[in-house]
């Protein structure tokens, strides 16, 4: 089985609290390794601090999230604690059948970020894989964390512009990724309490808006339209039983302190 064999779905922009977010991504994945569509996808955030699956919470300005509005939820995946600002943030995933991806987790993360490089150029910014290992600005902090030829998207002058993550089921692989679309290290590095300093995160990480003249509701579409092709995928949706089921897995397992707050 291939990627072209499948069936696909692409589902457009929509903004989820942070619990549903992921709890949409894993039920996708059951839907896929039970022979429903495989599923390429573009959200928004709605302010939200996604910790790193192994994150230690106190690394975390809790009073600060609360104070401001920052929802906080753990993802699956590894790396470091993003903050995922509505406006400046854009994410997707892919979502597909574990026996129709590579097994080599490397060829896996090169395969699914052709799209991803497409939509940057199809959005007039020159990105590529960063070129050779770099060091932490702040651990904690995905966009400032180590960068790696692998999964991390820079920008023509080298400052990261994009991550990526994966996780493996045994029957499925989801990879996300988030694209950074406009700059707010204020609110960015506001939400860890080490407070990264603002000037060491613009010198580390890139944005859209800074490389190209391209709005919101362009590069949205760009990456929706660009994952869409690269699969052949129909225009689709969430089912109601989907929905359904994510919302109690959401209650569950995604919003409550045992999964965000646990101590690795």
């Amino acid at each position: 089985m291939t990627l072209a064999e499948l069936d696909w779905r692409v589902v457009g922009e929509a903004t989820d609290d942070g619990p549903m977010t992921m709890a949409l991504e894993e039920i996708a994945a059951e839907t896929a390794a039970d022979g429903g569509p495989a599923t390429v996808r573009v959200y928004t955030w709605p302010d939200v601090l996604s910790l790193g699956y192994s994150q230690d919470p106190d690394t975390v300005d809790w009073d600060y999230c609360e104070r401001e509005g920052v929802g906080v939820t753990r993802r699956p995946t590894g790396g470091g604690a993003i903050y995922h600002d509505r406006y400046a943030d854009i994410s997707y995933s892919i979502v597909a059948p574990a026996e129709a991806v590579p097994g080599d987790l490397m060829a896996c993360y090169k395969l699914f970020c052709e799209p991803i490089l497409d939509a940057f150029e199809g959005m007039g910014v020159d990105a590529s894989f960063v070129d050779a290992e770099r060091d932490a600005v702040h651990q904690p902090a995905c966009y400032l964390r180590a960068l790696h030829p692998a999964h991390d998207i820079v920008g023509p002058d080298g400052r990261k512009i994009g991550g990526n993550a994966q996780y493996r089921r045994n029957d499925a692989v989801v990879q996300h990724g988030s694209l950074s679309l406009s700059l707010r290290p204020d609110r960015h590095c506001g939400c860890f309490t080490a407070k990264p300093d603002h000037d060491a995160f613009r010198e580390r990480v890139g944005a859209i808006d800074e490389y190209a003249d391209c709005e919101r509701d362009t590069a949205v579409a760009t990456l929706g339209e660009t994952l869409a092709d690269w699969v052949d995928a129909d225009e689709g949706g969430w089912t109601d039983d989907e929905r359904s089921r994510a919302r109690e897995r959401a209650d569950s397992k995604y919003a409550t302190d045992e999964w965000v707050r646990r101590t690795p």
